[in-house]
């Protein structure tokens, strides 16, 4: 799994300087020591003594472990141990290794952030000033100083660790954050992508269904009416009366057809409301189909938005075909009832019902379409033999007066 916080470059290039220091200072300290000219008795085996044992620590304890065990705070802490105690024997035998006593400074900063770094901090200022101080003619007053040095080092170096590794947790938080916010963009912008593709094809195919709600609600219906008139004038002798409704049931179909073309609304509510549009499509439907239809208006009439009267409209109207053409019924009723928040639209008949009145037929699907499209709800209720009540129910959606 990827580390969520990567370390940034510094902070790798600071670690790569960290494991190099203490071979460094070693090296250099003790190039000084020997090339110094005043050497002890004896003193350059025990220089190159101290220094196998210093270089032997470092790489037993730190170099060759793996990468794992050397991370734990145990082998940190046992790492640094040593090399404050091999620089003290190597600092106190030659005050020049105070150079390697250096790299306890760059060590603690495996403590940080916590308090180790603070002790570990101080522990490498008393070996790099005790080894230093000649104890025979220390007074007070220099111990003092030589202490105010080393609390104030502790403070400085140690609490800039630790402020420095909290400003990298932050930095590494943000990077996270940044990257996870253009990750978010580009997974956004595919999923705006496939939304719009979808959207796109949703508008197809509700155009679709649109033009085919308005073909069956338009042409199939006035075709369906034009071949009934035309067959009752076959069976009649005066078929004058029939072929006129059925030029009439023509020429609106044409109307409605190319109203349907360009999405306008029936023109019987062209100038005038839902009531009215109502009343005349009861009186043509009623003569056409010849079955009694009463037509009530309840309520206090408001003029609603062009799409709640197209809707109820076209309810009422397929409601009505299919009275005519499976009902066979003698009487209908169709009200209309303006009930404050909502409308309610109710087409009855006595005819032999419906023995499915939940089916998928396209009428019943292209009726329910319509009222869910507006928000509203359609209920049928059929007891064959019984007759059919159609109920739909829309919000009182007002629309500008005419």
């Amino acid at each position: 799994m990827n580390d969520p916080f990567p370390l940034s470059i510094w902070e790798r290039r600071f670690e790569n300087v960290v494991e190099i220091v203490p071979y460094v200072t070693l090296a250099a300290s003790l190039l000084i020591s020997l090339a110094s000219p005043d050497q002890p008795p004896g003193g350059i085996p025990r220089t190159l003594a101290l220094t196998a044992l210093a270089l032997a620590w470092i790489v037993g304890t730190r170099t060759l472990l793996p990468a794992t065990v050397r991370r734990g705070r145990v082998a940190v802490t046992v790492h640094f141990v040593g090399i404050l105690v091999t620089a003290a024997l190597l600092a106190f035998h030659d005050p020049i290794f105070v150079i390697y006593c250096i790299s306890g400074f760059f060590l603690a900063a495996h403590f940080a952030p916590s308090k180790w770094t603070f002790a570990a901090v101080a522990a490498t200022s008393f070996i790099l000033y005790g080894s230093t101080l000649d104890w025979s003619k220390a007074t007070i007053q220099l111990i003092a100083f030589y202490l105010a040095i080393i609390a104030v080092q502790t403070v400085a170096i140690g609490g800039g660790s630790i402020v420095g590794i909290k400003i990298e947790d932050r930095q590494r938080i943000y990077r996270k954050a940044a990257s996870d916010l253009q990750t978010a963009m580009e997974e956004n912008a595919d999923l705006h992508a496939q939304l719009l593709t979808q959207a796109h094809q949703a508008g197809i195919l509700d155009e679709r269904q649109r033009m085919a709600r308005e073909i069956h609600d338009t042409l199939a219906q006035g075709l369906a009416g034009i071949i009934t008139q035309l067959r009752a004038a076959q069976r009649v002798e005066d078929s004058g009366a029939h072929v006129e409704l059925a030029l009439n049931l023509a020429q609106d179909s044409l109307t409605e057809a190319r109203r349907s073309v360009s999405a306008l609304q029936p023109h019987q509510l062209e100038d005038a409301h839902l009531p009215e549009a109502m009343t005349t499509l009861a009186r043509g439907w009623s003569q056409s189909a010849g079955v009694d239809l009463l037509v009530e208006v309840t309520g206090d009439r408001v003029p609603l938005s062009p799409a709640i009267e197209v809707t109820l409209f076209r309810v009422a109207q397929e409601a009505l075909t299919n009275v005519a053409k499976h009902a066979g019924a003698t009487r209908a009723g169709l009200t209309l009832s303006y009930t404050g928040p909502v409308v309610l639209l109710d087409i009855r008949d006595n005819g032999t019902g419906i023995h499915h009145p939940n089916g998928e037929g396209f009428g019943l699907s292209s009726m329910r379409q319509r009222v869910r499209g507006v928000g509203g709800s359609l209920e049928i209720e059929s007891t064959p033999g019984e007759g059919t009540a159609v109920s739909a129910t829309v919000p009182a959606l007002q629309g500008d007066r005419r």
